[in-house]
């Protein structure tokens, strides 16, 4: 069983990324020694909030427009797909579903 590298596994094992409810809180000296792999989950969809001494001093958000223009491009390809492919029926649904399993 290969292991992960031992610097991801220790930045994994941080407060830092810790899962949770709302945006994740970190200290700045974290965020400071973890600023890459944070900008990965804000990448993610993800907004992290850095504290200094208990108190709040940051968010790190996501890019509205990048955001935007990701789902106004998902959009489009669905559209896309639909005019070529016409309406499906839910009976092609649920046969699509199972399409390829082997029981």
């Amino acid at each position: 069983m290969r292991s992960r590298p031992r610097s991801r596994q220790l930045a994994e094992e941080t407060s830092a990324f810790r899962r949770g409810t709302g945006p994740r809180e970190i200290p700045a000296s974290e965020a400071k020694a973890h600023l890459s792999e944070l900008l990965d989950a804000v990448e993610r969809g993800e907004t992290i909030v850095i504290t200094r001494h208990g108190r709040p001093i940051a968010r790190l958000v996501p890019d509205e427009e990048q955001r935007r223009a990701a789902y106004e491009k998902a959009v489009e390809t669905m559209k896309e797909i639909r005019q070529r492919t016409g309406k499906v029926t839910l009976q092609e649904i649920l046969d699509a579903r199972h399409e390829g399993h082997q029981y």
